[in-house]
């Protein structure tokens, strides 16, 4: 093992440096004799700063000094502000193709009529409205209690899709949109064999419209009813296990073949951030993105109130004019939705983030959008559409890591990959969630709940590509059927969190 340092400088015109371990006051580090103590993961300044002047990390803005800020003094919320920031775009003057592998990697999924490939194939029941969301997990229960899926070895698992929304609602606007797709997304998602989809019978998120006349899974495995016109609850239930078992029989004689690895699409999330995260697991993450892409997979970047700050590194990378103005647009839409409903764009870093050394929103977001790695931007997606295009794309999306992860597998993501310092505890069935250690501490700590571990960058100098590289390896064993940690806790169930936009009626 090698000696591990203890601060880290990240970019030559940074003003502060990171302390990779906790200091005391009087240490010197380099020509700086630090003044307060300065937790592991916070920053302290190596050089004077006036008050107003700016605050680099990464070489980028992450604030202005509130005060005057000598060397070696512990920066964070009591002398660090966000002050006035503006960017300058720059749409699609970076966007530099990654050389594309020559090399075939598979991994073994279910193909799906609609020519897209599962990582998982489950079954799910998927509910219109909160009203059937009881009946939804009664069907569930019996089916299990029933041994239901002893002969049917092919499929994971039943999951019920319940949620608190889908009536009380208007039945035309942005956040009616929203549910309709996301809905629509997960009944057909590549991870589930088939879906029952129930709904009450009078509420605004009507059967009939998510189904349309049209048959919304190409394999004909969706069935559908309404406990209204079934005649209650038992009748619902007894129905509910007959269609099931008809779904059953035909996801069933799906099994795992090789498929090449450009069928893989990552949702990258990042939660309960710390000082390590843009240093740690959120740029190797964005090595194994970029190999990803080379192989012709698809990545997808969300929460948009968490790169706020950072966009001009998106808009820079865009394949077009057009792109990069598609992610602003939805900067403006969010600096709105945030100023009409009385909160703010810098309402992150949460107090755990801040425990962990994240002070404004400006740095929060530089280290999230290191998940991104260096590919062009190949398009923007609005919360739960469809993602039809291959490379690294952005989702638009709240920070609030299950309505985001939501979001994602709504719009195909058959693989999460989830980063963390605080530590995190959630699943998102039907797909399976990576996580990511940004610190060798938390890592033992929660090891039962996290599968890799960064924090050996900083203490046994890995590096970021090697890292990386176990990162993506981890999505091709994963995709195969490996089950992560989560998966095997049983996390899931609870995770499902549609975006609730406007008016509760």
């Amino acid at each position: 093992m090698s000696s591990a340092p203890r601060t880290l400088t990240l970019h030559p015109q940074d003003n502060i440096a990171i302390a990779l371990a906790d200091i005391a006051v009087g240490d010197v580090h380099g020509a700086v004799k630090v003044r307060q103590p300065v937790a592991r993961g916070h920053k302290f300044a190596t050089i004077p700063i006036a008050n107003g002047q700016n605050v680099l990390r990464y070489g980028q803005i992450i604030g202005q000094a509130t005060t005057d800020i000598a060397a070696g003094d512990h920066v964070h919320g009591h002398n660090l502000g966000m002050g006035a920031h503006g960017q300058d775009y720059a749409h699609a003057s970076e966007a530099t193709p990654l050389n594309s592998t020559a090399q075939t990697r598979t991994f073994d999924g279910y193909h799906r009529a609609d020519g897209r490939v599962g990582t998982r194939n489950y079954l799910g029941i998927l509910t219109s409205v909160n009203c059937s969301g009881s009946v939804a997990k009664f069907i569930a229960e019996a089916a299990e209690k029933s041994g239901f899926l002893d002969n049917f070895p092919n499929i994971d698992g039943i999951v019920p899709i319940t949620h608190g929304t889908g009536c009380g609602m208007s039945g035309e606007n942005e956040g009616y949109e929203t549910l309709f797709r996301t809905l629509a997304g997960y009944a057909q998602h590549p991870n589930f064999g088939g879906i029952l989809l129930i709904g009450l019978g009078c509420e605004v998120m009507q059967v009939a419209d998510l189904v349309g006349g049209r048959p919304i899974r190409s394999d004909g495995a969706l069935r559908y009813m309404t406990i209204q016109a079934e005649g209650g609850t038992r009748k619902t239930i007894a129905k509910g296990l007959t269609e099931l078992h008809g779904i059953a029989e035909l996801a069933n004689t799906a099994t795992r073949k090789p498929a090449p690895i450009s069928h893989l699409m990552v949702g990258m999330q990042c939660g309960g951030s710390d000082g390590y995260s843009g240093i740690t697991a959120n740029p190797a993450l964005g090595v194994a993105s970029d190999m990803l892409v080379g192989h012709g997979g698809t990545t997808i970047l969300s929460e948009t109130s968490e790169i706020y700050g950072a966009e001009h590194l998106l808009t820079r990378r865009a394949t077009s004019i057009e792109v990069g103005e598609k992610l602003i647009d939805r900067v403006r839409w969010w600096e709105d939705y945030t100023a009409r409903n009385k909160g703010e764009m810098d309402n992150n870093p949460s107090p755990g983030n801040k425990r962990g050394g994240l002070t404004t929103i400006l740095e929060k977001s530089l280290g999230a959008v290191a998940k991104s790695g260096n590919a062009p931007l190949t398009d923007v997606y609005l919360f739960g559409e469809k993602i039809d295009k291959s490379g690294f794309v952005f989702m638009d999306s709240p920070g609030f890591d299950p309505c985001s992860v939501t979001g994602q597998i709504a719009s195909g993501a058959n693989l999460i990959v989830f980063t963390t310092g605080r530590g995190s505890v959630s699943g998102y069935m039907p797909t399976p969630s990576i996580k990511v250690a940004t610190n060798s501490e938390m890592y033992a700590r929660m090891a039962d709940d996290m599968d890799v571990n960064c924090g050996d960058i900083i203490t046994d100098g890995v590096s970021l590509a090697d890292k990386g590289a176990e990162m993506f390896e981890m999505f091709i064993a994963v995709a195969s059927g490996a089950q992560t940690k989560s998966e095997e806790l049983g996390f899931g169930g609870v995770e499902f969190v549609p975006w609730q936009i406007g008016a509760v009626m």
